[in-house]
Parts: structure tokens; sequence; C-alpha cells
């Protein structure tokens, strides 16, 4: 899970960021509007948890202009317990829910794999394809009931493929969902990767579901029933 927190005030934001990484999520964070709204609209994320009271660019605006543009990016806003007219206006902008401060860690990162799981179609923490089943809680994968073992940057590379499953995945989105923005990148490893992936996949006992399409990316695609 790949999570973009937008918060002007620093204890919070490095609370937030420590608590969402300790729970295994891959975390980019923002102190003001101007720069959230750029990485929610130039990189791939899951979740944005986003205070409405930022400097720049207020929480707001940048919801309205990600959702002016088509962003469906899941979004948790972050607001004063006082202002429940803030509440209102954030759901009425595009958000998905609120927290209002002060909150408890736990209940964050409970909201947050709600969205994600909510976005990724699953009723639960189990996303299942064809013969695939994908527990993205406990970071598990099975296919047709065998247990596949998969590395954390594995699993995230399926997990995202099967997630968009029903659309080809370019190498550069999935550079950026599975890299930090400030890390050095080298062309070659996805290639790596997906080869790694594909070759642990294969003796499960069912057909290997990650295709390349030529000059696009890569797609997930199971054969229903196995």
């Amino acid at each position: 899970m790949r999570v973009l927190v937008v918060e002007d005030e620093a204890a919070l934001r490095q609370g937030v960021v420590a608590a969402l990484a300790a729970a295994g999520a891959q975390v980019q964070e923002a102190a003001d509007g101007v720069v959230g709204h750029y990485l929610a609209s130039e990189y791939p994320f899951d979740v944005a948890v986003i205070d409405l009271g930022l400097p720049g660019l207020p929480g707001l605006e940048l919801i309205r202009r990600l959702r002016a543009a088509g962003s469906r990016l899941p979004i948790l806003i972050l607001t004063a317990r006082a202002r429940w007219q803030e509440k209102v206006e954030g759901l009425e902008s595009g958000a998905d829910d609120y927290l209002a401060k002060p909150f408890e860690m736990p209940e964050l990162l409970a909201r947050v794999r709600a969205l994600w799981r909510r976005a990724a179609g699953a009723a639960g923490t189990v996303v299942v394809a064809g013969a695939y089943r994908i527990d993205l809680d406990a970071q598990q994968v099975s296919c047709a009931g065998n247990p596949v073992a998969l590395t954390a940057f594995e699993f995230r590379l399926l997990e995202y493929l099967a997630r968009n499953r029903e659309r080809v995945v370019s190498r550069r989105e999935l550079t950026d969902y599975l890299y930090p923005l400030d890390e050095d990148r080298d062309s070659n490893v996805l290639e790596v990767l997906i080869g790694r992936l594909r070759r642990k996949l294969d003796p499960a006992g069912c057909h290997q579901p990650v295709l390349t399409v030529r000059g696009r990316g890569y797609r997930f695609a199971p054969v229903e029933g196995g």
C-alpha cells in the first residue's frame, strides 16, 4: 500500500508517517498543499491523508482540483474536532472519509486500510482473481490453494497489478509505485522483479497471469477457474 500524507504540522506528520510505515505502507509526505497536489497528480498512490488547514494550497482546494482532474484517489481528511463545517465541506469536495483531531493512530490505520480495500474492490482484506487469492493485510498469496512465497517487493508488484487487472499498467507507473520518489531507479530492476515473480507463480500449478503487452507495459490476466 502506498500512502501520501499531506500535513503541515511536523510532529503530527512524522507520527502518521511512522505509524503507516510500521504497518507496512510505503509513505510519501508533503508539508504544504502545493507539493501535495503535485505528488497526488503525478504519482500513483493508494490512499491520501490530507489535512484541511494547509499552507500554499488549502486542503479543500487541493481535493477539489484532484477531483476536477478526474482523480479517484481515496482521500481521508484530517480536521479540527470543533469545525464540523470542515467535515461537511471536505466530504462535499470529494473526500471519502474524515478523522477529527486529536485521534488515535490505530483508528487512522483502520480507516486508511478500509479506503484501500474499498478501492481494491474487496469487501474484506482479500482480492480474488481467477485461482489467485491475495490477502492484502497478511500479504500472503495462494493459487488454487497452494501458497506462493513472495518477498515484500514481489508482493507489492503482484498486488498492484491484481488491483488494476482491468487495464495495462505501464512500466513507469509500476516503477513510481514500487520506489520512493527520491530513490535512484535502475530501469532493469523492474524486469528482474517481473521475471522473478513469474518464476514463483509458475510452480503454483496455475496459468501464468503476468503478461507483457509489448510497448505498453504489463497486465495481470489470470485464467478464470485456474
